[in-house]
């Protein structure tokens, strides 16, 4: 027991002291434990907001949703458009890019874009939180929470290491992808007359396949070409991507083939 304790420690110990110098100072991303603090309450309140609101009406969110889902729609274009200008402006390469660890302005701010694409993780975690007081259980699903509370952790192990390089690609994409799902949720939250403008919720998740796709191509190309990126990332992407791909498609044969067929 007493090894088995050490050695948690000797790790936890070579987790805070192999980091960025630049992002180690930076909120929530020097130790492991405010992520993991958050993922255990972000949990927590799944389980006891269900419980409390068994017997309770659902509460009407229209106005809050609208805001949050719009202000998602800003962050998530400032985000793009910080990755887009940075990577342009240091000629960043799509197929391998290392991670420059200078303190010069560019590199700076290609971390800082990082480190906002990992806070707005956490914000995200507020989709379940909604979901929960209006008591739309069926969205409570084993993807939804799985990909929400995992994202928190790979982007703070991307802030804390490689905050920049080839981790740029998938800020860029992802952020892209998010303006066009949080204006879709925006929309829909002013209620059903919206309904017959968003026919297109199809091909959102089809777009969303497509970037899991795009992701699992360009880690597994940078795992088998020379590129001073650690495989170590490129592996851990490439694996967690693969399970993404494997939900979202179970996800989209559910929700559009398999009904069609019934119908």
């Amino acid at each position: 027991m007493a090894s088995a304790g050490n050695h948690v420690l000797s790790v936890h110990q070579w987790i805070l002291e192999n980091g960025d110098n630049r992002t180690d100072p930076w909120p929530l991303v020097y130790s492991p434990l405010p992520v993991t603090f958050i993922f255990l309450g972000y949990l927590c309140m799944i389980w006891v907001g269900s419980h409390l609101m068994k017997t309770r009406k659902p509460f009407e969110l229209k106005t809050v949703l609208i805001v949050y889902n719009f202000s998602m729609v800003g962050l998530s274009a400032y985000m793009f458009y910080e990755f887009l200008v940075t990577s342009w402006l240091s000629n960043y390469s799509l197929l391998c890019q290392p991670v420059d660890y200078s303190e010069t302005p560019l590199p700076l701010r290609m971390a800082s874009v990082c480190w906002w694409f990992f806070f707005s993780k956490i914000i995200e975690l507020l989709d379940t939180f909604f979901f929960v007081l209006r008591k739309k259980n069926s969205q409570l699903t084993f993807l939804h929470v799985y990909h929400h509370g995992t994202m928190i952790f790979n982007w703070w192990a991307g802030v804390k290491y490689v905050a920049g390089g080839q981790s740029f690609f998938i800020g860029l994409v992802n952020t892209f992808v998010h303006i066009i799902m949080y204006t879709y949720y925006g929309l829909s939250a002013f209620g059903p007359h919206m309904q017959k403008h968003l026919w297109w919720k199809k091909y959102l998740t089809i777009l969303q396949l497509l970037q899991f796709l795009l992701f699992f191509l360009h880690t597994g190309y940078n795992l088998i070409t020379e590129c001073d990126f650690p495989d170590s990332m490129n592996l851990a992407v490439f694996g967690y991507v693969l399970t993404l791909i494997v939900l979202f498609s179970n996800f989209y044969y559910r929700q559009y083939l398999h009904k069609k067929k019934h119908k």
